[in-house]
């Protein structure tokens, strides 16, 4: 016989079992190891009173749901978070990818927000399309708004593919907000046409229902990956960029998304429709509703997304390196600016003869002002990794970018 000892509460409770029950015991522990390695890795993270996290219902999606708690533990009050926080991850990737930003943002803003990692695009599923995923992900954001009955606001926070996911999603969402576009109607009409030019800044249309808030890519491959030496890793020989784009195949769709060789009857590949409204689906429209725009881009050492491409400029018009220095609080960011809507389109309209797929999406992405975060890890011992650091992908692997993440906690807008 063995002893074993167990406490419940501040009682000891003692207990015999045989050894067979032992060995019994044990191997259903082996079984079920699969599950618990899983959730172990995650041990370290510290347990806030202010949230709670929810697994998801299927296991293999390594997906997970960060929500406030329906009460409070210590005041006894219910919290009811008005601000809906949508995070996306890239390819090949799960909502756990987002873990360490998502509490951050909930340890920050423990009372209004309520963070959701998406679920419905991981592993394998993230080589169906951007168009598909975005479906998907506009179907679970829908869900989540039904679940949550007291936000108001949504924004939306992605990393490197899933930037281009949630930019499809919006626009699947986008809902004109009518009722506030007839009363200043009839307020112009009133005022003689006095409140027109701030109808049209201040009529904005909804997401889901909701009003929109902030927009935020990080590493996000905005124009694509063909040519133009947008992906790091090629080193700029053409013969490289030719060869992946011919094999961009083996990526699924999404390949073909990103290296602009889709054709679907005859149309221009999607990530170019996706700068336009359609009849079915307001692209630019629904960008245009969020009040902020935000890109964070890796200067260098992203061997996977290039600075021209994550940060939405042109190659001309990158900051020399010379000039960039770190910030005293966020030592990562080395570069900040903020430009005006329609500016850079201005900047380049000489001769619209020779405009390319990359040019026509940079004069539709800038119909709306980006505030654009440069980020740098060198001399960091993790430089290597930027692209998953910029997000802290895994806490121990890539927590030099979290400063960066906190960078985009502190200027969150609720």
């Amino acid at each position: 016989m063995a002893s074993l000892e167990s406490e419940t509460g501040s009682v000891a409770v003692r207990t015999t079992e045989s050894s067979n029950e032992i060995k019994n015991r044990a191997t259903k522990n082996r079984n079920n190891n699969n599950t618990k390695t899983k959730n172990a890795a995650f041990r370290y993270l510290p347990k806030f009173r202010c949230f709670s996290l929810k697994s998801a219902t299927t296991e293999e999606m390594g997906s997970f749901n960060m929500e406030l708690a329906e009460e409070d533990d210590q005041t006894g009050r219910k919290n009811n978070p008005t601000h809906l926080v949508i995070m996306v991850n890239g390819l090949v990737g799960s909502a756990e990818d987002w873990r360490f930003g998502a509490t951050q943002l909930l340890k920050r803003y423990p009372e209004d927000v309520v963070v959701h990692c998406s679920e419905c695009n991981y592993s394998m599923l993230t080589f169906d399309g951007v168009d598909v995923m975005g479906e998907r992900l506009a179907e679970e954001v829908r869900g989540v708004v039904k679940r949550h009955g007291t936000v108001q606001k949504i924004s939306f926070v992605g990393h490197s593919l899933g930037g281009l996911i949630a930019r499809y999603a919006i626009g699947r969402l986008y809902e004109r907000d009518t009722m506030r576009g007839r009363s200043r109607e009839n307020v112009e009409c009133r005022d003689n046409g006095i409140e027109d030019q701030q109808r049209e800044q201040k009529v904005k249309g909804k997401i889901a229902g909701l009003e929109p808030g902030n927009f935020i890519t990080s590493a996000t491959p905005h124009l694509g990956t063909w040519g133009h030496k947008q992906v790091p890793v090629f080193c700029g020989f053409q013969m490289l960029e030719k060869a992946a784009a011919r094999f961009s195949w083996c990526l699924g769709r999404t390949g073909r998304h990103l290296f602009l060789t889709d054709r679907d009857k005859g149309k221009p590949p999607l990530l170019l429709q996706m700068v336009y409204d359609s009849e079915d689906l307001k692209f630019l429209s629904a960008l245009k509703s969020f009040r902020r725009h935000v890109a964070y881009a890796n200067v260098h050492y992203d061997h996977l997304v290039g600075w021209s491409t994550s940060s939405i400029r042109r190659k001309k018009e990158l900051p020399k390196l010379k000039h960039l220095s770190k910030h005293e609080k966020y030592p990562h960011i080395v570069n900040e600016m903020t430009d005006t809507a329609g500016t850079q389109e201005e900047a380049s309209s000489e001769d619209d003869t020779s405009v390319d797929f990359e040019e026509e999406m940079i004069r539709g992405l800038t119909k709306v002002s980006w505030e654009r975060i440069d980020v740098s890890f060198s001399g960091s011992r993790q430089k290597y990794l930027a692209h998953s650091t910029i997000q802290v992908k895994i806490y121990y692997i890539h927590s030099d970018g979290a400063d960066v993440i906190q960078h985009m906690v502190d200027n969150f807008q609720i």
